[in-house]
């Protein structure tokens, strides 16, 4: 057995179709009074039935979260939670909610209450990311940790099955770069295979039957273990390029983690056999990196880069900004192929192994 660091995250899953019901009594275990609740607007209906769910514990609804969390947008959600004297947010939706929710509890420490609809698993995760000057900026704070999740599939039924796929393969990503993290342990070890599986089952299933209550429980419970494993260790090569590209070419989030990880996995295949074979079991195929490929192409999730917005013109910028900060990953940073694994991305090529 070899040497390692375990760290438990603090905090409360609430899983099971219809576990929305318990919102009120959660508010209350928080020991909070009034709750900003957060949303895209898109989602505003959704934000609009919690308020509604909350009555007077209801502040307000804030409904200009968007992809990569721009800071002028964090400053406004935090200054609306000071005026209405919100003592906690509500975050419902996926990475783009829950992210502004994070930003809104670096500064003010409010605790958060997330209600993911989608599988981006960041509210597993005390990781934020706030974009400004065009550059996507990291970083990891206790207090953006949300302090409790409320798992409810019935919320996800309503998810189109192609933005299913793409945030169902973005949360299988944080899973199978925690099998190669430097950091990795037995037990996220575990979390990550599990995860991987009940993902590789669940997103066919949706693709055939998108309103299949247990299929899209299978998804959401993978979402979860595939969060909490993106929260205990570090991520690689993969995640770098995604905020990369996200960040600084403003790339939709979920649909770019699913074009370049199976590239990102072959890059990685000969220096992470163990991780590779693991991944591959999972998902009852010979590589990692074509089943991967192989779960987005046969279930309509896109496969290119230059499908989703990126420029032909930008890549070699891409892979210059990649290269800029040396990180653990388990194959050098090597300018030449990290240049090819993008042009292929673009391209979208399946992987020769």
């Amino acid at each position: 057995m070899r040497s390692f660091i375990y760290n438990g995250q603090a905090g409360r899953v609430i899983f099971g179709a219809g576990s929305l019901q318990h919102l009120g009594r959660e508010i209350e275990a928080l020991g909070a009074r009034k709750a900003l609740v957060l949303s895209t607007p898109e989602q505003r209906a959704s934000a609009e039935m919690i308020a509604d769910l909350l009555g007077p514990r209801a502040a307000g609804v804030f409904d200009r979260a968007v992809m990569h969390v721009p800071m002028e947008t964090a400053r406004e959600a935090r200054e609306l939670a000071r005026q209405l004297g919100a003592d906690c947010a509500v975050a419902i939706g996926g990475g783009s909610t829950t992210g502004l929710g994070k930003a809104i509890a670096l500064d003010s420490g409010l605790p958060i209450l997330a209600i993911p609809t989608t599988y981006a698993g960041s509210e597993m995760t005390s990781i934020y990311g706030i974009t400004e000057g065009g550059l996507k900026k990291t970083g990891k704070d206790a207090r953006v940790l949300p302090r409790t999740v409320i798992y409810d599939p019935e919320l996800t039924l309503s998810l189109p099955v192609r933005m299913s796929v793409t945030s169902g393969i973005n949360a299988l990503a944080h899973a199978a770069e925690g099998l190669y993290a430097v950091d990795r342990n037995p037990i996220m070890d575990l979390m990550a295979k599990e995860g991987i599986a009940a993902m590789g089952r669940a997103l066919p299933a949706i693709k055939k039957e998108a309103t299949d209550i247990a299929a899209r429980s299978d998804a959401l419970y993978g979402a979860w273990l595939c969060g909490t494993v993106l929260g205990n260790v570090g991520m690689a090569l993969h995640h770098k390029l995604c905020h990369t590209l996200g960040g600084s070419f403003n790339l939709p989030h979920a649909e770019t983690h699913t074009i370049v990880l199976p590239h990102a996995l072959a890059y990685n295949a000969a220096a992470a056999p163990q991780a590779m074979q693991a991944i591959a079991q999972a998902l009852q195929g010979r590589s990692a990196a074509q089943a991967v490929f192989d779960l987005a192409q046969n279930n309509g999730a896109p496969v290119a880069l230059k499908d989703i917005g990126m420029k032909a013109s930008d890549l070699d910028k891409a892979c210059d900004i990649a290269m800029q900060n040396q990180y653990p990953n388990p194959r050098p940073l090597e300018r030449a192929a990290i240049r090819q694994l993008l042009q292929q991305a673009f391209d979208g090529q399946r992987p020769e192994a």
